[in-house]
């Protein structure tokens, strides 16, 4: 079985910023820069046979290029965060990606989980017991204005996730691109 997602790899200027924010976290482990991306849909453990169906599935994915930005810094976990993120500013083309990816790995019969798409950055996973909140709340408030350009997105890829004493090392098993936008402003005589 084989752990995998789908997702979207940050340009190292992106990633060079997320590792600025990263250093001013107190926290004792950070996602390494090569592990920051969007994650898009988690597949889960997969078989060989299911791992080419998705592949398969994806390659014929047709949708155009389009630009995303990180906006903000945040935690999920409430009361004992559990993640630190970099988010992601509201983005349709994001969002319809998205939604093709997760609903072509319902259709090869691979069982996606039912939770609402809160795109964004994994920068740290603090163990709660371990951390000091208040001082991580305040570096996290400290960051809430980091904002980057936009950078263009051309293809998204699929991921194997292996685990392991360090942290997860993340593969790249395929890459898929994305079609060029047409420019609505050329016209052809």
């Amino acid at each position: 079985m084989i752990r995998t997602f789908a997702a979207i790899s940050l340009p190292d200027a992106v990633s060079a910023a997320l590792e600025h924010i990263q250093g001013a976290l107190p926290v004792p482990r950070i996602v390494p820069h090569e592990n920051l991306h969007v994650t898009l849909v988690f597949l889960g453990d997969l078989d060989s046979p299911a791992l080419d169906e998705i592949h398969l599935a994806y390659a014929q994915i047709r949708e155009a290029a389009f630009e995303l930005a990180l906006d903000g810094v945040g935690m999920f976990g409430g009361g004992k965060p559990r993640l630190v993120y970099a988010g992601v500013a509201e983005n349709a083309p994001l969002r319809h990606l998205q939604a093709k990816l997760e609903q072509a790995a319902r259709n090869v019969g691979v069982a996606v989980e039912r939770r609402r798409f809160t795109p964004h950055v994994t920068l740290a996973r603090p163990n709660a017991a371990r951390i000091d909140r208040d001082r991580l709340e305040r570096a996290v408030a400290a960051a809430s204005g980091f904002r980057t350009a936009p950078f263009p997105v051309e293809s998204f890829s699929l991921f194997r996730s292996d685990l392991g004493r360090a942290g997860a090392t993340y593969t790249e098993l395929a890459q898929y691109p994305l079609c060029a936008s047409p420019n609505p402003l050329s016209r052809a005589y």
